[in-house]
């Protein structure tokens, strides 16, 4: 079994499921007392959303990279970031080390395809849906065309990340406004959903939808189970 390494705690919430979601995959794989091995850094995340919310992406970046490079150091075969926003500087990050990034676009895509699917819209942070490098990565390497919200509807989801689910409330409310969004989005002719942000399935559940929807944080730490024991 290879050693996954995590870069966490953007935020820790959802780090705490990734590192659940390995261990279960590899009990489920292997059976009996089996469990991944695993070693995580965990960044503090004030830190992060400040340079994210500054645009100081440089700052950012040079804590991910040094990140990347203390789990390299504990031995870790493979590497995650355990966050989709911060694949920004994902390029950068796998330039700083000699193990293989599992980029979480890429997990993604592939769900994709499996279903045969060739428009999904996309949930998360600002940055996330507004930015080229998700969208962009998801149009021009995997040729899956991407729906966003509208942008008053961007601002209320990323308020509801960074305002709530980042600092580990659920509010019934907020559901509701992310049952209409996805709702809007399908309307528009989406046949799936990303759920591009870690956090977001902490309140948005598949078995509330029949439009398939696109965990991220599950694909992401599922395939690295796969990765490491293939």
């Amino acid at each position: 079994m290879k050693t996954i390494g995590m870069i966490g705690g953007m935020s820790w919430e959802s780090s705490l499921e990734y590192y659940r979601i390995v261990n279960e995959a590899v009990k489920e794989r292997l059976g009996g007392f089996h469990s991944a091995k695993c070693v995580m850094y965990s960044v503090d995340f004030e830190e992060i959303e400040r340079f994210q919310h500054q645009g100081d992406w440089d700052a950012a970046t040079e804590v991910m990279v040094d990140a990347a490079r203390r789990v390299e150091r504990g031995g870790a075969d493979l590497l995650l970031i355990c966050t989709n926003t911060m694949h920004m500087m994902a390029e950068a990050v796998e330039e700083s080390v000699d193990i293989p990034l599992l980029h979480i676009v890429d997990v993604t895509a592939e769900a994709i395809h499996a279903r045969g699917q060739k428009a999904v819209g996309l949930l998360g942070t600002r940055f996330t849906m507004e930015q080229d490098f998700y969208r962009g990565r998801l149009q021009d390497r995997h040729g899956i065309s991407v729906l966003i919200p509208e942008e008053e509807e961007r601002k209320v989801i990323h308020g509801i990340l960074y305002n709530e689910l980042c600092l580990g409330e659920i509010r019934s409310a907020s559901r509701d406004t992310f049952r209409r969004i996805i709702d809007g989005l399908a309307a528009r002719g989406a046949e799936g959903v990303i759920l591009g942000c870690t956090e977001i399935p902490l309140i948005v559940n598949q078995e509330d939808y029949e439009l398939p929807l696109y965990d991220t944080t599950a694909l992401h730490a599922r395939a690295a189970v796969t990765q490491a024991l293939d």
